[in-house]
């Protein structure tokens, strides 16, 4: 809104200042502020209404020390991550943006498959919440929409760099590096130097018209990657500030990939596929990752909210569709490695105990608990502890990735 009004006042009045709209990394910036103050200070208002609400965690005994002490402490805290997260976009954004778009529909998509998670734990008092079957359905059909979307939507288009035969000099000194707009169902392998991959190449064995049918790979992609990372974020949500702060991290880093992208000078310095008007995202992105870490001002040790499924499947959620919009999903087992290990840990751990007890009779266990946070509280660590561990891990995770931007 902010956007289109300081852009008539720039373009009718000329008021000094006004122009300084138009750049994507004052919006962001601001954005970030923003939320940042919305969700740190606001976020007790919120909090003190849950809990006349009497909106608090039930809290299954694990036998984790402090786990008991948790009990009541209000839930739904992803609220605050929500709001503080829409309301700088609306102000900030290019509303028009069919990147912002699709994000904000994942935001309120997610956020309410997650509330309803919740609500029926809280107020219906059933622990298992959602059925399993109704999340992942949510999560596919979110899935669904959004590689339609980013496949069928004219808006969206990348521009391949042309070889250096076909590079023209124009006026000025400068050149045209890179080809015409056009869809594609080509991404980025990391580490690699020719690192595009098309997903269409897998269905070369249809004849020539192979690439007609590609969009059926990368919904299929899209849908995976959707109800994984959803899921990991979902998982990860187990300890005091551990979810919100290791996406922090995450999101940061993405803003940086959603920026070079939409940016054809760094797309062309840094050699990597430049996506028009995926910049704009940024501005979406930093008003999250500002979410995020004022809600990590209530939520680290002792918490005094948790975001419940209302804000871990809507991190995950957006996490997933800025990597899949900047063509970085294969980039995610590194850069949401937490996630993928939380994820895998479980599966690991289920899987072994089905295994040994058909084999023998009797189940056993790769780890202490699982997810893997739980597996080091049960070694005694204190979370504290753990959460930070992680938080390291995960900032060691973002350096390599932004790494691999020049690193093949």
């Amino acid at each position: 809104m902010l956007y289109y009004l300081f852009q008539y006042l720039d373009s009718q009045f000329n008021i000094p200042g006004a122009g300084v709209f138009q750049f994507i990394t004052f919006r962001a910036a601001a954005a970030f502020i923003l939320s940042l103050l919305i969700s740190a200070i606001y976020g007790k208002r919120i909090i003190n209404f849950l809990r006349k609400q009497q909106v608090g965690e039930t809290i299954r005994d694990l036998g984790l020390e402090g786990q008991q002490q948790k009990s009541g402490t209000p839930t739904m805290g992803g609220i605050i991550i929500i709001f503080a997260t829409l309301i700088p976009v609306i102000l900030l954004a290019k509303l028009d943006n069919i990147y912002v778009i699709l994000l904000l529909v994942t935001t309120l998509w997610m956020g309410f498959i997650g509330f309803l998670d919740d609500y029926i734990k809280v107020f219906k008092k059933n622990k298992e919440g959602l059925k399993g079957k109704f999340k992942v359905l949510g999560q596919i059909g979110l899935g669904l929409f959004v590689g339609f979307m980013l496949y069928f939507n004219n808006n969206i288009t990348i521009k391949e760099k042309l070889p250096i035969s076909q590079q023209i000099q124009i006026e000025n000194g400068k050149r045209v590096v890179f080809g015409e707009a056009h869809k594609s169902t080509k991404t980025t392998v990391p580490f690699l130097k020719n690192n595009e991959l098309d997903y269409a190449d897998a269905l070369r064995f249809l004849g020539d018209d192979f690439k007609e049918f590609g969009w059926i790979i990368f919904i299929f992609i899209t849908v995976f990657i959707v109800t994984g990372i959803s899921n990991g974020a979902n998982l990860t949500d187990g300890i005091d500030g551990l979810a919100a702060g290791s996406s922090a991290i995450i999101v940061i880093t993405l803003a940086i990939f959603a920026w070079v992208s939409g940016n054809i000078i760094f797309a062309d310095y840094l050699d990597v596929m430049y996506i028009p008007n995926s910049g704009e995202m940024t501005v979406f992105i930093l008003a999250f990752a500002g979410a995020l870490i004022g809600f990590l001002w209530y939520n680290t040790y002792p918490a005094q909210v948790f975001m419940g499924d209302t804000g871990s499947l809507t991190i995950g959620g957006i996490i997933a569709v800025i990597a899949i919009a900047v063509r970085k999903e294969l980039l995610l087992p590194v850069l949401a490695g937490i996630f993928v290990i939380e994820n895998l840990s479980v599966i690991m751990q289920v899987s072994w105990f089905k295994y040994t007890r058909k084999k023998f009779g009797e189940g056993r266990r790769i780890f202490k608990m699982s997810p893997l946070h739980h597996h080091y509280q049960k070694l005694q660590y204190h979370e504290s502890k753990i959460v930070v561990r992680f938080w390291i891990v995960g900032i060691l995770l973002a350096v390599f990735s932004i790494v691999t931007l020049k690193l093949r």
